[in-house]
């Protein structure tokens, strides 16, 4: 599997102005998940780079608490997505909610970087990056050009590294997971 890091998007379109922002329709939870998917995979060099910054900042400040939430998050990630590919239950549940899967694993992290007392470190150092991520790919408008990337993302013509988390979480476009199944079944 070859992983492709892709361009960092220009900062006057990752940030443009309130034209390009919109309030997600709460009562279409599909079209706003795929939105969402979409900014994920769209800008995800982007998230990346304001993450690292505030990343940087908390672990300058506390450095042993920082490595420590990060340890633990991505342990309990991985456990979670584990446990998920090996339970039914925990499976349905992960497609189903999405949102609540997440917010399991970060209570969980939560629970556990408690015990450390590193709670603050977490709040600023992870949570609040992901908070700022889920933010902006729910308000953020799609683009014919964000959408024509994300096609090529899921059907396999090119893989990246918020695909890769994605597909543990179980999270694709819907009309493009329907795209994906049609062909691996005529490859049959």
């Amino acid at each position: 599997m070859d992983v492709n890091i892709p361009p960092l998007r220009a900062w006057d379109d990752f940030f443009p102005g309130s034209d390009r922002f919109a309030r997600p329709d709460f009562r279409d939870i599909s079209k706003w998940n795929n939105r969402v998917v979409s900014n994920l995979l769209y800008y995800q060099t982007n998230y990346l780079v304001v993450a690292a910054m505030m990343i940087s900042v908390v672990g300058f400040l506390s450095p042993f608490n920082m490595i420590l939430g990060g340890i633990v998050v991505v342990l309990v990630f991985t456990g979670f997505v584990w446990a998920a590919h090996n339970k039914d239950i925990l499976r349905r549940m992960k497609k189903q909610y999405p949102t609540a899967f997440v917010m399991v694993v970060m209570l969980a992290s939560y629970f556990l970087i408690s015990m450390f007392g590193g709670v603050m470190v977490f709040v600023f150092g992870i949570t609040f990056p992901l908070l700022l991520m889920f933010i902006h790919a729910s308000l953020r408008l799609r683009n014919l050009k964000n959408k024509l990337e994300n096609k090529m993302e899921v059907i396999g013509l090119k893989r990246t590294p918020m695909g890769i988390v994605l597909d543990a979480l179980e999270q694709q476009e819907e009309n493009i997971s329907k795209l994906t199944d049609y062909i691996s079944k005529v490859k049959e």
